[in-house]
């Protein structure tokens, strides 16, 4: 469950933007993006570990910046979705540069004998395009949602929700599954 300490930034911006202006929300998550990568890089992390951290960085450092400058934006309803398709541009583009971003957490779980292998490597890209296909899906419906039901805040949360647990639950089940395959092949 590493992998979900990346996330935090991105679950706490979900929170306070319930609570609070966009502005706020979008500076809340930059500081704890900030501060996730900084802790992170002092505990000696790669940066082939920190992919999300980056990319939330670059987010929410985008985000405050226009959040401040066009406080009206009328994007601003559409924040939440923009945070999922966001993560799925990342998870994508990680995949795309032939560095899933699953695979360096994953790597730090492992011995160093089973992560050179072909098998790792390809069960991250599995895993990593099952959460870019889950934040996309998530952010779609999401901005969907909010153009014709804004305030169907159960919903909103329902898509939020299963955006995360669905990529989460694969993630613990499709290792398990590959490793029996192989051992029931052996």
């Amino acid at each position: 469950m590493n992998y979900l300490k990346s996330f935090l930034p991105w679950i706490a911006f979900a929170v306070v933007s319930t609570q609070a202006d966009w502005r706020w929300s979008g500076l809340t998550g930059l500081v704890l993006a900030g501060g996730l990568l900084l802790l992170e890089r002092r505990r000696g992390k790669g940066w082939d570990t920190l992919f999300i951290e980056v990319s939330a960085v670059a987010f929410f450092a985008l985000l405050a910046a226009w959040s401040f400058a066009d406080p009206t934006s009328p994007l601003r309803n559409y924040v939440g979705a923009l945070t999922d398709l966001w993560l799925a541009l990342t998870a994508w583009g990680s995949i795309a540069a032939k560095r899933p971003f699953t695979l360096g957490i994953a790597k730090t779980m492992v011995p160093p004998e089973i992560a050179a292998t072909a098998v790792f490597r390809r069960v991250n890209v599995v895993i990593t395009a099952v959460w870019a296909a889950s934040f996309t899906v998530a952010g779609i419906a999401e901005a969907i949602l909010l153009h014709f039901a804004p305030h169907d805040t159960v919903a909103l949360v329902a898509i939020k929700v299963l955006g995360f647990a669905v990529p989460i639950s694969f993630t613990i089940r499709y290792p398990r599954i590959v490793r029996a395959r192989a051992q029931k092949a052996a």
